[in-house]
């Protein structure tokens, strides 16, 4: 939800280095810096706590009003950057980036596409595809949507829909190339069973035993020969007396 802000307590930290990064993750403390209009501040700040402020209405695009040790002025800032370790899922890192509220900035935002069971083309049997899923935005930090609906409720089999089709609010600007295909409802691959393969099979080496046979009233089968080795073709002739 555009305009969320939610407030984030962080503490300034000035030991720095592996070990003590190491330290306060045991503690679950996730060590940060926070890019502003001055020198980076080092920081570290509550895991569950830095959870729950980006698993609000605005999700990692909220408004973070950051507050330092509790005390002094609040800085808008948006997340910047995170890392998460890949086996145990917790945050590790964190970059926060102050903001000035009436400028624009730039952010990556996700799109959901919206309506694909009821689209024509997937009732046919067609495959609905995304090969776009974040597109590049630019508002002012209170206008930065959370996620970005695309309807596909009415795309037939062969339909694209490219960034061009995405319809956004007056005060945001999509800034990738609109010509980006970002879902596709293709035809299905028909797949041969393995009963039919075999019929199939069945049926080829039929024709061909029925080419190999010989036609009624064809050629005969060569005659076997006449007469025996050495017999004489002309017959017995008889025995002359001298």
């Amino acid at each position: 939800m555009a305009g969320e802000r939610t407030k984030l307590t962080v503490q300034e930290r000035t030991r720095l280095g592996s070990p003590e990064t190491r330290r306060l993750r045991k503690q679950g403390l996730v060590p940060g810096v926070l890019y502003g209009r001055g020198e980076p501040i080092s920081i570290c700040v509550e895991e569950r706590e830095l959870r729950r402020a980006l698993t609000g209405a605005g999700g990692l695009h909220s408004i973070l009003d950051v507050q330092i040790d509790g005390k002094g002025s609040s800085h808008a800032s948006i997340l910047k950057d995170y890392q998460v370790d890949r086996v145990r899922g917790f945050v590790t890192h964190v970059d926060l980036q102050e903001v000035h509220l009436d400028r624009p900035i730039t952010a990556t935002v996700s799109v959901h596409l919206i309506g694909g069971d009821e689209a024509p083309g997937v009732r046919e049997g067609g495959v609905l595809s995304q090969p776009l899923r974040e597109i590049s935005v630019e508002a002012l930090p209170l206008e930065v949507p959370e996620h970005i609906d695309l309807d596909v409720s009415h795309m037939e089999v062969g339909g694209t829909l490219r960034i061009g089709d995405i319809s956004v609010g007056e005060n945001v600007t999509l800034l990738d190339d609109p010509e980006t295909v970002v879902a596709t409802v293709t035809a299905p691959t028909r797949e041969i069973a393995p009963e039919e393969t075999l019929e199939e099979a069945e049926a080829a080496a039929l024709a061909e035993e029925a080419a190999g046979e010989t036609p009624e009233g064809g050629a005969e089968a060569p005659a076997e020969a006449a007469s025996e080795p050495g017999a004489d073709a002309a017959g017995d002739q008889g025995t002359v007396e001298g």
